[in-house]
């Protein structure tokens, strides 16, 4: 469970993006309850405002919208699929198709991409802490078994964007952190049909591991991909 955050000032901010998932909701109940956390919000398509990554304008305006109650120490985003009720990960080359490809894209990395536009100005000038869900199936070099085409390459173009995005920062914000993290395996809708159902961490123990790596964070890891147990992953 989450120990106190002491990396953040007391009455530190968080704003949590994809808040419906097991993950994102497990976050946002972990900082809530911390006592030195003064607001979290949580945001997905159905809340006020909505965050949709189907819609792209709901990016900008969602922020737009929470700019008053701003700035923000910790901004996660926690969106993402791996599949529909109308595929399963591709298994192989001859199922890649369009329409998966541009759906996965859209969630994984479209989106994240325009948070990243649209929020960065929403973090607190000292330390500012942006972190966006990834996945080790995304790096490069740790592809060994091949297969999940769509989700490798759109985790793995997500990495590039936050890796971009950081060096950016980093010009105007020199105390900012931007990060690629690794959740793990988690009980969830995403892992059920691949054996998540039964295996690794429940979700609020999984959240908290994180938020222990996040805390930890400083701007020299600003840029990095990293894993839910502090180790830092591969490209």
């Amino acid at each position: 469970m989450l120990g106190d955050m002491n990396s953040f000032p007391d009455g530190y901010r968080a704003l949590v993006l994809g808040a419906s998932g097991a993950i994102g909701g497990a976050i946002v109940r972990q900082l809530q309850a911390d006592t030195r956390c003064a607001l979290v919000l949580g945001l997905h398509r159905h809340t006020q405002p909505p965050v949709d990554f189907d819609q792209e304008h709901t990016i900008a305006a969602a922020a737009a919208a929470l700019a008053a109650q701003g700035p923000f120490d910790l901004v996660v985003n926690a969106a993402g699929v791996l599949h529909s009720a109308r595929w399963m990960p591709e298994k192989k080359l001859d199922s890649v198709n369009y329409a998966q490809m541009e759906e996965v894209f859209r969630i994984n990395t479209l989106g994240p991409a325009l948070v990243m536009r649209h929020f960065c100005a929403l973090l607190a000038p000292q330390r500012g802490v942006m972190v966006m869900l990834s996945a080790k199936v995304g790096s490069i070099g740790d592809n060994r078994l091949g297969g999940w085409y769509s989700y490798r390459a759109s985790k793995a173009a997500l990495n590039m964007l936050v890796r971009t995005a950081a060096i950016e920062l980093a010009r105007t914000r020199p105390h900012a952190v931007l990060v690629a993290l690794h959740p793990g395996t988690v009980p969830s809708d995403l892992s059920r049909p691949f054996g998540g159902g039964g295996i690794g961490r429940q979700p609020d123990v999984a959240a908290g591991e994180m938020l222990a790596v996040i805390d930890r964070l400083t701007p020299a890891d600003t840029g990095q991909f990293v894993a839910w147990n502090g180790e830092r992953l591969p490209w």
